[in-house]
């Protein structure tokens, strides 16, 4: 399907649907779901399911699954639900919008599909239009004691790391099913040792008690890695960082539509800039599985 080669189009619907993971959480939060639990939800059935549609993965697959779930999903997630209470929600929000620079940074160090200026431009205003939405849009606290400021940092290295190795190691042969399937499948070892150790046990009942809300998200987290992975083949790392950008512009619009939020005008300004970055990013670019 020519669609699912073209890059925009993967970057508009991956952040489109990653934009739906922030009034799901919402709602998530308010129903008191253990949030490790929830994390394993977004990953277990989607990565079965991903796993059915791929004929099935061999061994080889195991060690890759391992390293893209941990450094994806487990690293990220574990990190995020950890510093929040000492650094905040908006803190941890703009190491996220950092992940993309790290991304350019790393794949230009290690020579893998690295960005060319017009992504670099791209990235930059992307950027600059996430940090105005995180510093208008929620409070960041940049007085918290103790090494969390700086832990926190390992958010956006973990997921560069991720979004470049998973570039370099992709198993030859494989299709972009196949490896969404091997990480989400490899991250649920990872979470289920953080929910037996970490989780709030007495909160895993709550998910039951919402089954709709429970095969929603199944529903858009498979949606979601069918059209992640395939953008990760088609675009390369760095181009496939900046959806991030586009779900923090995308939550404006939910935010405001379900849950009648209003925001400043900076904000507006970050998502006009968020739209210009992606607009930059797909002047004459190509949609072979080449383009960068």
């Amino acid at each position: 399907m020519k669609l699912f080669d073209n890059a925009l189009f993967l970057l508009l619907s991956t952040g489109l649907l990653l934009g739906l993971y922030m009034p799901i959480g919402k709602y998530v939060g308010a129903a008191g779901i253990d949030p490790i639990l929830w994390a394993i939800v977004i990953s277990l059935v989607p990565g079965l399911a991903l796993l059915a549609f791929s004929g099935g993965l061999s061994t080889r697959y195991l060690g890759f699954g391992l390293v893209a779930g941990l450094t994806a999903y487990v690293v990220p997630n574990s990190l995020s639900f950890a510093a929040i209470p000492h650094v905040g929600a908006g803190y941890v929000g703009l190491m996220f919008a950092v992940s993309p620079v790290f991304t350019a940074i790393i794949s230009m160090l290690f020579n893998i599909r690295p960005p060319d200026k017009q992504l670099l431009i791209s990235v930059a205003c992307g950027f600059a239009g996430a940090v105005l939405i995180v510093l208008f849009r929620q409070k960041l606290s940049l007085g918290a004691d103790g090494p969390w400021p700086l832990i926190a940092f390992l958010i956006p290295l973990s997921l560069a790391c991720g979004n470049v190795w998973r570039t370099a190691r992709w198993p030859d042969g494989a299709s972009p099913v196949q490896v969404g399937a091997a990480a989400n499948l490899g991250a649920i070892p990872m979470l289920a040792m953080a929910l037996i150790a970490f989780g709030d046990h007495s909160a895993i009942a709550a998910a039951s008690g919402h089954p709709w809300l429970v095969l929603t998200q199944i529903a858009v987290s498979l949606a979601m890695f069918i059209v992640f992975f395939r953008l990760q083949w088609v675009g390369g790392p760095t181009y496939l960082s900046q959806i991030g950008y586009v779900a923090a512009a995308v939550s404006l619009a939910f935010g405001t539509l379900l849950f009648g939020e209003n925001y400043p005008w900076p904000v507006w300004l970050g998502a006009t800039l968020i739209g210009a970055g992606v607009i930059i990013s797909n002047v004459r670019r190509s949609s072979s599985p080449q383009a960068q």
